[in-house]
């Protein structure tokens, strides 16, 4: 089992999947179930009827929160409490409307009139990396109507509407992978000023705003807004992978013996994108098997 990110599930002896799970580290996520539960206890029982350990390996751990929603919105173990885990699906919208300008979150995936970028998982991480996001970029100060206190603000920072265009673009760069690093490098400072400034409760809240940063940023494929349907499928050792990807979320995951000849098709038809994480897992597959 790899010191990554990922998914786990237990199946039992009839090959019944018992317990689906998510990890930041999977090795030591799966091995605590074979420590102390402390306030797990309750699964002590499902524990001792575990014959197999399945995992998938995945780019982030934002990535395998929404790998782990996806397969319980797709069907419940009965080990498992929550269907689809607890967090918020939101999204993050950029507006350079006159009226409205500003970065800020939305519940719904409706981007008329301005970006939007996400789903997301956890509503409290995308408030914290808008939030970072306005420290950094101030948009919402370019609007045309700003209240007195906003003007004043707004003049100290040297940003009005002519700056709008700027900041959306950077706000933009910033989520979509470009420039993420102009964005951390203006939090980054600002919170070691915070720090050397002795104002530490400002310092923790802008070094969580650079981890919510880092969580809306990183690498997430298995839930697409507006994706596709594809089957994806790798092969390693005389064991198969299958995912399904279905309306841009993958929400399929099944391991199979077979012949390499028995899947060369699917393995050919497997997205290129896809190609690696297909292999990758499908090797992590046949490696848990011979454990």
């Amino acid at each position: 089992m790899p010191h990554e990110p990922g998914v786990y599930r237990f199946r039992d002896r009839r090959g019944r999947t018992l317990y689906v799970g998510r990890a930041t580290d999977l090795r030591s996520r799966v091995q605590s179930y074979w420590g102390d539960l402390r306030d797990r206890r309750h699964l002590t029982e499902m524990v001792a009827r575990v014959a197999r350990v399945e995992a998938v390996a995945c780019d982030s751990v934002h990535e395998a929160a929404w790998l782990e929603r996806n397969l319980l919105e797709a069907g419940m173990p009965p080990w498992n409490r929550t269907p689809g885990g607890a967090e918020t699906s939101i999204y993050i919208v950029i507006d350079t409307r006159p009226h409205t300008a500003g970065t800020r979150t939305s519940h719904v995936a409706q981007f008329d009139g301005v970006v939007g970028f996400g789903p997301y998982l956890g509503g409290a991480r995308a408030r914290q990396a808008v939030s970072g996001l306005h420290r950094a970029f101030p948009l919402s100060y370019t609007r045309d109507r700003l209240t007195a206190a906003e003007r004043d603000i707004a003049t100290r920072l040297g940003v009005g509407p002519q700056s709008r265009k700027r900041l959306a673009a950077a706000v933009i760069s910033a989520l979509d992978g470009t420039n993420t690093g102009a964005a951390r490098d203006v939090l980054t400072a600002a919170r070691d000023r915070a720090a050397a400034a002795l104002t530490f409760e400002l310092a923790a809240r802008i070094h969580a705003e650079l981890a919510a940063l880092e969580w809306v940023t990183s690498v997430q494929r298995v839930t697409v807004e507006g994706g596709g349907d594809h089957d994806i499928c790798g092969w390693a050792e005389g064991l198969a992978v299958t995912f399904a990807i279905r309306g841009g979320r993958l929400n399929g995951w099944e391991q199979r013996a077979c012949s390499r000849s028995a899947v060369a098709r699917a393995c050919a038809v497997t997205p290129p994108e896809w190609a690696a994480f297909a292999q990758l897992n499908a090797e992590l597959a046949a490696a848990l098997l011979r454990s």
